[in-house]
């Protein structure tokens, strides 16, 4: 059980980070035949890795037909930011009022890294440190409670960070610098009106960009019949494949 947890976990996060980093685009079909040969594990740790990113809202799995990345369709961001609004600004002020020196210190390390990636155009490092910053905000609150709503939703922000990484960098590494200073100061009420305002101001935008690459007209179960179960044997039938 113990090794095959370890396989589970392996593909968890390899299949996190591609999808995360767009790596495997929103609607791309997960071939479990194709998938468990390139990881080296059998079907079954393949398939509950699957299971793990689906309760993450990463994967969308259909019964008897198989699996494919969530499609990620502007409803799904617009519903995101509406969750995000109200639960950042919330972190945001808790954060204010129960920070410490430590928990200081390391924001204000997040935003160094946010800055030297801004500075250099890395937008992988770009998507890293802001989500981190958020993610760090979440965990400095101090509330289990908060953390456990959160908790699901950090890899869709991940992934919304990488998809529109390059939205502005400047204005975000701006509005996350404003946000610590309040943080700083311990004054909640500015910090939670800062949080707001810093994830309503990337709802058009990110929800342009994530239409480029959402599939709102994909039917999962429609795709991952798609599936080729067959290898075509004569040109004939090569030509026909679908």
């Amino acid at each position: 059980m113990t090794e095959r947890s370890s396989l589970r976990d392996r593909v968890y996060e390899t299949l996190r980070r591609r999808i995360v980093e767009v790596e495997l685009p929103p609607g791309s079909r997960l071939v479990e035949r194709d998938l468990a040969a390139e990881l080296d594990v059998s079907r079954i740790p393949l398939r509950e890795g699957l299971r793990l990113l689906a309760a993450e809202g990463l994967v969308v799995l259909v019964p008897h037909r198989g699996a494919l990345v969530a499609p990620f369709t502007p409803a799904d961001v617009r519903d995101l930011f509406d969750v995000r609004e109200s639960l950042e600004s919330l972190a945001a002020r808790l954060t204010a009022e129960r920070r410490d020196a430590a928990g200081l210190a390391r924001l204000g390390e997040r935003l160094e890294r946010a800055r030297a990636a801004t500075r250099s155009g890395d937008w992988r490092a770009i998507a890293e440190a802001n989500a981190g910053f958020h993610v760090d905000i979440v965990e400095l609150a101090a509330n289990p409670l908060l953390s456990s709503l959160m908790g699901p939703l950090e890899a869709r922000t991940h992934w919304l960070f990488r998809l529109t990484a390059q939205r502005d960098a400047d204005e975000q590494c701006a509005e996350h610098e404003e946000l610590y200073e309040a943080i700083a100061a311990r004054d909640a009420d500015r910090a939670a009106a800062l949080a707001h305002r810093h994830v309503a101001s990337g709802r058009a935008t990110s929800t342009e960009l994530a239409a480029r690459w959402s599939h709102p007209e994909v039917d999962p179960a429609e795709v991952a019949a798609r599936r080729r179960r067959r290898r075509p044997t004569t040109p004939a039938a090569r030509g026909t494949a679908s």
